[in-house]
């Protein structure tokens, strides 16, 4: 018995450097698409990752904060403040700052960020922090971040070499004394921890007692939001009480609405949209119109311009899945390029996978449905 192949998949396959041309231009479009939407999630995930490693259940900000790397000084007194509730365990200051480091090996100076606690408690769930905290108690050390941009220099492959390693942080010198993994972000290229003491050495214009974030832990059954609220309630209206979580969405909206790049991610996206939608269209109007006289026949011999449509829609969706292939497999390639050259987290994720399939059929099933509009004039009594 012979197999019944599809009218659409002769049409598309009828024309090998037309099809190859319209898979092309797909998954060029997917390529565009892939990659403004990894580097719009790499920008929001780089930039709450310090949020996410807090070791608290609340955070106090000063109200006139925007982000992190625009934070503005509250007196400590409010966050001691908040000792007198019950439901609060324990409190702790955290400084934070840029500053400038200077290559140990050029001697290039470089913006660097630099986080100051107390070393008696783990502030930053974050790998090498825990191990390295009784270095910390000792003067002009920090932890450098092993993610950090090869500008600072060879820090961590100097390090694991057993060299003890002496910097100039902000015109001190600091030694080296372990290695943690933060990584960068949009708004830092590399990180330094440090103590509370050690930070206010390295920033003596900085007062003691006026600091950028208040850590909250909470005992043990409370919940963060109704304490949350309770501490709004008990504290003055200068400092702003947000949950971990609201913390985080706290940084991630400030990139995504009150910064361009978080626009440019996303209007890149539409534009491969739109790019990938007219590409389809040209292949499959061409398609329609070299084929005009043929559709005229079937609709002569009583095919309906529903069938007719569901030829150029399956043709679209052929197109769809053919194309997002290889815009996928390259975009892996991409992705692993651009991970190494800017050291952000560009990742394939299944979500993002499914989001660009989806965007992909749409696209395609839009640029069929305009298409398949020159079929209302296969006029067989025209045509012949």
């Amino acid at each position: 018995m012979a197999r019944k192949i599809p009218l659409s998949w002769l049409q598309l396959t009828r024309d090998k450097s037309r099809l190859a041309v319209a898979l092309a231009g797909i998954a060029f479009a997917d390529i565009l698409m892939f990659m403004q939407i990894g580097f719009r999630d790499a920008l929001y995930y780089s930039n709450v990752r310090l949020h996410s490693s807090l070791n608290g259940d609340i955070v106090l900000i000063n109200q006139q904060s925007n982000a992190l790397l625009a934070m503005e000084q509250f007196s400590q007194r409010r966050l001691y403040k908040a000792l007198e509730l019950q439901a609060v365990e324990s409190v702790h200051p955290i400084y934070l700052d840029y500053t400038t480091w200077r290559n140990p090996i050029t001697g290039r100076p470089r913006s660097i960020l630099i986080f100051g606690m107390n070393p008696e408690s783990n502030l930053f769930d974050l790998p090498g922090v825990q191990s390295h905290l009784e270095q910390l108690k000792q003067p002009d050390v920090v932890l450098f971040d092993r993610s950090s941009r090869e500008e600072y220099g060879p820090i961590a492959s100097q390090f694991k070499g057993g060299n003890t390693l002496i910097a100039e942080v902000q015109r001190r010198r600091v030694k080296v004394g372990g290695l943690f993994t933060l990584g960068t972000s949009f708004g830092a290229d590399g990180n330094l921890i440090t103590s509370d003491v050690n930070f206010l050495r390295i920033f003596r214009n900085r007062q003691r007692g006026l600091i950028d974030i208040g850590l909250i832990r909470l005992r043990a059954g409370q919940n963060p939001n109704v304490v949350a609220q309770e501490l709004r309630n008990h504290l003055p209206q200068d400092v702003n009480v947000l949950t971990k979580q609201e913390f985080i969405d706290f940084e991630r909206n400030y990139w995504a609405t009150s910064t361009a790049i978080g626009f440019i991610f996303s209007l890149g996206t539409i534009m491969g949209f739109i790019v990938g939608t007219v590409i389809v269209y040209q292949i499959l109007y061409t398609e329609v119109s070299d084929h005009l006289s043929e559709y005229a026949t079937l609709k002569a011999i009583g095919y309906t311009q529903k069938y007719l449509l569901m030829v150029i829609l399956q043709e679209a969706f052929l197109l769809a899945c053919l194309g997002y292939v290889p815009g996928w497999i390259f975009t892996m390639f991409l992705y692993s390029r651009a991970r190494e050259a800017t050291l952000l987290p560009i990742f394939m994720s299944y979500s993002r996978a499914i989001t660009v399939l989806i965007l992909t059929i749409l696209m395609c099933f839009i640029s069929g449905a305009i298409a398949v509009r020159k079929l209302r004039s296969a006029d067989p009594a025209d045509i012949f």
